[in-house]
């Protein structure tokens, strides 16, 4: 599979596929199914799809409702208002009962572009992970988004799901011994002087940096991290082990996502040094989404530069 696909064109993509192979799958909107791509699941099956308007709250109680009954509720719309908006349904009806509902998030991070600061959602790891009983997945290319889809709608239990708004290559499909698994990282390049930990559009610009340092004679191993969620322990704590340092990399706040779960977890059981890399602790601001991206910091160059002082730091 060659190209590039937005994370949310796959998404909508794999739901119109899988409908006919799992008829208990319901889909909510509010009132963005163009932009979520649910709309072609609504097309394909119009009597399983319910737009709720722009009532995000009530959204998730109806899918809450629709769970308890046995459906498998995907609730859609932006990440801003998916884990912002309706935090409080989101923990109080359906992590607390343990609710199997899907709770998707598009457009998060600072990739949404012009939309700016108030559409860029860079907290959402952190308010998903916070809850109990809940998963929170944000996979890296359009192929690795069809596993995730299915695989959630197998996964029995709340869960926070990221897509992104811009083109994304796809690659994980050609990646040797690849496999997806939810709560298992996977390591898309072997290295032993550094691990970069990574996920969504992180994970590509890793793996350029990878290629960069190796350049330069830098070992540099690159572990796709989708699910936050639960973190993948035993992986993090081998390549902790093996190359006695890490960064993480991520397409949100460097508080309370990928990397601070892999400092949570580290800091216990095998203190190394780990640099964080994404959004520092600032709001976004409106432009073309590379042009954000690279005001951010958030490019293969500064990866390369975290992995490299990283290094420095366990000498």
């Amino acid at each position: 599979m060659a190209g590039k696909i937005a994370t949310r064109n796959a998404y909508g993509e794999a739901l119109a596929e899988l409908g006919e192979k799992y008829p208990e799958l319901v889909v909510l909107d509010a009132d963005l199914s163009g932009a979520t791509m649910s709309k072609f699941f609504a097309a394909k099956y119009p009597e399983r799809f319910l737009d709720c308007g722009i009532a995000e709250c009530n959204m998730v109680g109806i899918a809450a409702g629709l769970a308890a009954d046995g459906l498998k509720p995907f609730t859609n719309t932006f990440a801003i208002f998916a884990a912002g908006r309706a935090y409080e349904q989101v923990r109080n009806s359906v992590a607390y009962p343990g609710l199997n509902v899907k709770i998707v998030g598009s457009h998060g991070g600072l990739s949404v572009g012009e939309d700016g600061a108030t559409h860029q959602c860079i907290e959402d790891f952190a308010l998903m992970r916070d809850i109990p009983n809940m998963l929170v997945c944000c996979p890296c290319d359009g192929h690795e988004m069809r596993l995730a889809v299915e695989a959630l709608i197998n996964y029995d239990g709340p869960a926070y799901l990221r897509l992104g708004r811009a083109a994304a290559d796809i690659f994980t499909d050609e990646a040797e011994g690849y496999r997806f698994e939810l709560g298992k990282g996977c390591t898309l390049k072997d290295g032993g002087d550094v691990t970069i930990i990574a996920n969504g559009i992180m994970v590509a610009k890793a793996l350029e940096a990878a290629k960069a340092l190796e350049a330069e004679g830098v070992s540099a191993r690159v572990i796709d991290m989708h699910t936050i969620k639960p973190l993948d322990e035993e992986l993090v704590l081998k390549a902790a082990r093996e190359t006695g340092c890490i960064v993480t990399t991520e397409e949100h706040s460097v508080i309370g996502g990928l990397g601070g779960a892999v400092c949570e977890y580290l800091s216990g059981v095998c203190p190394v040094p780990v640099l964080r890399h994404g959004v520092n602790d600032e709001f976004g601001r409106s432009g073309k989404a590379d042009q954000v991206l690279e005001h951010y910091g958030l490019t293969a160059e500064a990866i390369a530069q975290k992995a490299k002082a990283a290094i420095a730091l366990k000498k």
